[in-house]
Order: structure tokens, then sequence, then C-alpha cells
């Protein structure tokens, strides 16, 4: 045998050589084409394992990812054996690699909680506790119709026990709340409650969350709901003024703190007048809503009718102002009345003559205030002094201005009404033109149904009175031991003493009589009597009040003029007498004695108690000073006494 040339075996080597990269491309394929197919027999064998956990079950439990060759295993098993059996057969799958188990048992979750959260506009994620009994694919199918616009829902949740009955309709109200809410809002289902934190959208979406949240899901309540208002770029703030006297408020506020801040300033405005709050939740940048409301405020109480407001950052003013003196106040004010950083607006304001003529009085339980107009000084004056001269404890607040126009007839038909109010416990009188309206409470029906019919008949002609009282609360009757135990209870623990040498009631008179006639009202079979006391020997008496004075000769009565006298020989004998008659009067008896002295002064504290008792609605002839009494002494007080 001839052995191969050496160019023949040169050959062969370059032969293998040459089809050692062809083998190499084959091997490569055959392993790409291979793998794939074990992956997928992997898959579809973790698949079959998955399937067969849901047997008996809403929807299998078991969830597989195959990452690789490598097997993850998530959900929750109901039971122990299950779990083992279904790891046990992802574990004995061919071609697996490694097996990453992230199982658990169902088990009793207390308290059940599900939270949603919307970290992202066009995302949802659910964390926490979600039914055993109803399977993941099974909710999300339920929460998918109320997902907001172009999101998805990310389901981080854990099978339990424990769920409320009818926790979809829970979930499916929390998630849809979700889309009227920013990014980084989170909802919260603790077993029956629930819970919301956020940001509304818009001011349209913020009205359908609060019309939302009055009708939480039956058999759930809500629990803690933070709810930040909307920002708005173009803040508005406006109050309107209505001929009645009563506010529109309008625009927007940040807080309900802010919002009770504006209410009541507006209610100090209106004087009672009614308040339509159309204000609507939101923010702005750096805006302090309640000090701009102030402002605004102060400038509609000088409008009869019209409107101010706060837009684009300034305010403007128009309608009708309320005289002529109102329309520089109101420049003034938009001049350097607003806050800081606010600018001044237009400004289109008239004056008319007032029409009707209106002014109000209302009476509270420590303050009187007096509002709209008076045809002048003297009369404010009058009306003043008549008030105060009838008050006990209530510190009268004049608000009024002058403006000509009253109607004929107005002192008389103010001062009959000014007496009314004094009589009640709270109201008010409001005068527009020639009608007079008295509403209030009065401590005793009987004397509602009286003024009721005393006031109308009180009026100048060409008057009007309407009242509209409320009796006050309804009387509970006592017999005469029970009656008199609460009144000798009431007046020993605080005795009612007077300074020395007054006969001004203390303040501490007050809730001690007011406590006296609300029990008179309860016993109306028995009649109230009053013994004064006297003061102790050589008591210094205390400073007189010169407010106190002042109001007394204000509302004394007036001597009537004496009628002019015909002109004669007897006018130079006539004007003698009259400088006679000037001179003090020498006392036409001796001063009376100490004794006497102080018995005039204790009736005198007696009548005062008195008076103050039948203000307070007391019927007249059930509270008198007692007649012929010896007086108390200083130790003892005031004498309050029952009798049949």
């Amino acid at each position: 045998m001839s052995l191969p040339s050496p160019l023949t075996l040169l050959r062969t080597r370059l032969g293998w050589l040459a089809g050692l990269p062809a083998l190499a491309l084959i091997g490569v394929g055959t392993a790409y084409l291979a793998v794939p197919s074990i992956e997928d027999q992997i898959a579809r064998a973790a698949a079959e394992v998955a399937r067969t956990t849901g047997e008996g079950q809403p929807e299998p439990w078991l969830r597989v990812q195959v990452e690789g060759r490598d097997l993850v295993a998530a959900g929750e098993a109901p039971q122990a054996p299950d779990r083992e059996a279904a790891l046990g057969r992802l574990a004995g799958i061919e071609g697996a690699r490694r097996l990453i188990d992230r199982t658990g048992i169902i088990e009793e979750a207390s308290p059940f909680v599900w939270t949603v959260e919307r970290p992202a506009a066009d995302r949802l994620e659910s964390a926490g506790s979600r039914p055993a009994e109803i399977g993941a694919f099974e909710l999300a199918q339920r929460l998918k119709p109320v997902l907001p616009r172009e999101a998805t829902l990310d389901d981080r949740t854990r099978a339990a026990r424990g769920a409320p009955p009818d926790f979809p309709d829970a979930a499916a109200y929390a998630v849809e709340r979700m889309g009227d809410l920013t990014t980084g809002s989170v909802a919260t289902v603790n077993d029956t409650v629930i819970s919301i934190r956020g940001a509304a959208a818009s001011l349209a979406a913020y009205d359908a969350l609060r019309a939302a949240l009055s009708r939480p899901p039956e058999g759930f309540s809500l629990g803690a709901i933070e709810i930040l208002p909307p920002v708005v770029a173009d803040i508005r703030l406006t109050v309107e003024r209505r001929p009645d006297g009563s506010l529109e408020l309008g625009g927007h506020v940040a807080s309900p703190e802010a919002r009770e801040a504006i209410r009541a300033a507006a209610a100090e405005a209106a004087e009672g007048a009614a308040i339509d709050d159309r204000m609507q939740d939101a923010r702005g940048l750096g805006l302090d809503a309640p000090t701009l409301a102030t402002a605004l405020l102060k400038l509609a109480a000088l409008l009869h009718e019209g409107r101010v407001a706060y837009e684009g950052g300034l305010v403007s003013v128009s309608g009708n102002a309320l005289d002529a003196g109102a329309v520089d106040e109101i420049e003034a004010l938009m001049r350097d009345g607003l806050p800081a950083g606010v600018k001044a607006g237009s400004v289109a304001l008239t004056s008319k003559p007032i029409s009707p003529y209106v002014l109000r009085i209302r009476r509270g339980e420590e303050r009187v205030s007096v509002s709209g107009h008076l045809p002048d000084a003297a009369t404010r004056e009058t009306l003043l002094a008549r008030l105060r001269a009838r008050l006990f404890r209530e510190a009268v607040q004049d608000k009024s201005r002058l403006a000509p126009g009253a109607p004929d007839g107005f002192v008389t038909a103010t001062g009959a009404g000014l007496d009314a109010l004094t009589t009640l416990s709270g109201g008010a009188l409001t005068v527009s033109g020639t009608r007079l309206s008295l509403s209030g409470t009065s401590l005793y029906p009987e004397a509602a149904a009286r003024l009721s019919r005393t006031l109308p008949a009180s009026m100048p002609a060409g008057w009007s009175a309407t009242v509209s009282l409320a009796g006050g609360e309804a009387s509970v009757r006592l017999d005469a031991g029970e009656c008199g135990r609460r009144i000798n209870e009431r007046v020993a623990a605080h005795p009612l003493r007077f300074a020395p040498g007054s006969t001004a009631l203390a303040a501490d008179f007050y809730p001690v009589l007011d406590a006296v006639a609300a029990l008179a009202r309860d016993c109306p079979s028995e009649r109230i009597e009053i013994v004064g006391h006297l003061d102790l020997p050589n008591a210094k008496p205390a400073e007189p009040d010169p407010v106190a004075a002042d109001a007394a000769r204000e509302s004394a009565p007036k001597p009537k003029p004496a009628p002019p006298k015909k002109a004669g020989k007897d006018d130079k004998k006539a004007g003698k007498t009259e400088k006679a008659e000037a001179k003090p009067a020498a006392p036409a008896t001796p001063e009376p004695s100490p004794a006497e002295t102080g018995a005039d002064l204790a009736r005198a504290r007696a009548l005062a108690v008195v008076d103050y008792l039948q203000k307070a609605g007391v019927p007249l002839d059930r509270a008198t000073a007692a007649d012929g009494a010896a007086p108390l002494s200083e130790r003892q007080g005031v004498g309050v006494a029952l009798r049949s």
C-alpha cells in the first residue's frame, strides 16, 4: 500500500479546517433553537400546575413567572398541603433550574385592610388584603369600569379571610374617587370604614367628591377624609349686598377654618340679615382670604345695594352707596384700607335718596347694636339715652349714620318699638319706611301676646307694626313648696347686696334675677315679693356713675313750657316772681331721720329689683315690693319671697 502524498495530506487537513466554522454554526443554531423550546416546555408545564390549583377555588391561586429556566411562584394557598403539593410539582418540572418560592397560606386578616394609591396619572396600585373568596382576576374585572381614564391597576394584594360583606362595592367606591384626585392620593378600606387622603384635581372634581362622600356604600362608613381643595390660579372673592341688608358670598375659600372666619365676619356686617354662602373651596397662592374678606365686607357695609369683588388681583366696587358720605368713605378705604399686596380697581357708585329709610336695633346676650340711619344727632342722642336707661347689662354699640329722609312719626314709632324690644330676652327691631317689625323671644307667652296687641296700637298715624315673638321655653308647673325651695337656694347661694347708698343693680345680680324670673314662669300661682336692705352704719356712699346719671337726665320727662303771658303792667312783677322761684326753696319740713332715710333707700332698692323682673317678662301683678315689711340688714341682702 502506498502512503498518501504530502500534498494529499495537506488538502485533507485544510478540508477539515474549512468545515469547522460550518460545524460551529450548526451547533450554535441547534442550541439557539433548542433553548427556547426548553423554556417553552417549562412555561407550559408551570402553567398547567398553576391551572390545576384552581379546582374548587374561584380561580387558580398559584401564579408562576418563568425567568429563563428559573420559576418564581407566588400566591396564597388555601391550606399548607395545597401549597406543598404545588411546589413539589413545580420542582419536578424537567429542565427547570431553580424554584423561587414566594407563596403563602391564606390567613385571617383582622383588621382587614385594603389600600389603593395613585402614584402616577396613568397607574393605580393596590396593596394589603383582598378577599380569598374573590379571585384577583374577578376583583380586577369589578374595578375596571371605575378606573380613571387611561389608567391601569397594579394588584399587589394578598388573599386573606375576614373581608367585610360587599367588599367589592367599597373597593370600587375608593377606586372611583381616585379619578377626582391628583397623584399621591390614597384611599383605604379598613374593615367597614373608608378613609381618603389627597388633593382634588379641579373645582368640578371637588364638587363631585363632596357629593360622593355624602353617599358611602351601604354597610360602610367614612373615616378620616383629608381632601385638599384644588389650586386655582385666578382666585376670586366677592361680596354682594342686597337692599334688605343680606349678603351673598362668592369666589374661593381655601379651608373650612377660612370659610368659618369669613362667615363670622359676614354675620357681623349683616347684623342679623341673611348670609348666602356660595363660595367654592379652592387654594390660591399666598392669599389671606379672611383678611381680604374683612376688607371687602367693610366696603359692602357702606352700600345699600351693590357688589365688591376681588378679581384679577384688583378690588372693585359698584352699586348704590348708603348715603352721600359713604361715597367718600369707600374711596378712602380703597385708597388706604386694602391689605398689603392688593390693589384698588374700579369704583362705580351712585348716591340716591334713602328709600326706604331703615333703622335696625338688635339685642343679644351681651350687646345691643344700632345700625341704619337716623335723621340728626339730637334724635340719635334721645333714642340712645332711652335705650340705655332700660338696659342693665348689655353694652350699646352704635353704628347708625345721620341722613335726612326719615318719615313723619319716625321718633314716636321707633321709641315705642325700642321700649318693646327692651322687654324681650333677645330680638330685633327693624324700621323700614313707615313699617316697623319686632321679632325675638319673650320669657313669658303672656308678654308676647300683650306686645302683639299693644305695639301696633301705639303706632302714629300712617304707620304699621308687625310682631313675631316666641314665648320662650314651655313652662314646667311646680308646686308652691318646690318654688319656694328653688328660689331660696338661688338667692342664698348669691346674696344680692347693693353698694352703699346706691340703688343700681350690680353685674352679679343679673344671673340671679334671671333665674328668679324663669322660676316665676314655672310658678304661675305665686307672687314674688321683694324687700330691700339697709347699709352698714356709717357706710360711705359709692361714687355716682356719671354715665348713668346723664342717661337718667336725658330720659327724664322735660317740663312743659308755660303758656305765653299777655303783655301788661304785671310783667315786671311776674319777672320778679320767676326770679324768686328760681332760687332754692327752703325745706318745708325737717330732714328725715336716719332711720327713715334707710327705709326709703331699702324700698328704692326693692323697686329697682321689681323693675328688672318686670322687664324680664314677669307680669306686673306678680312682682311687687313688700308693703309694710321691715328692711333687711346689709348682711342679709335683698329678700326674695313667694306669696300665694
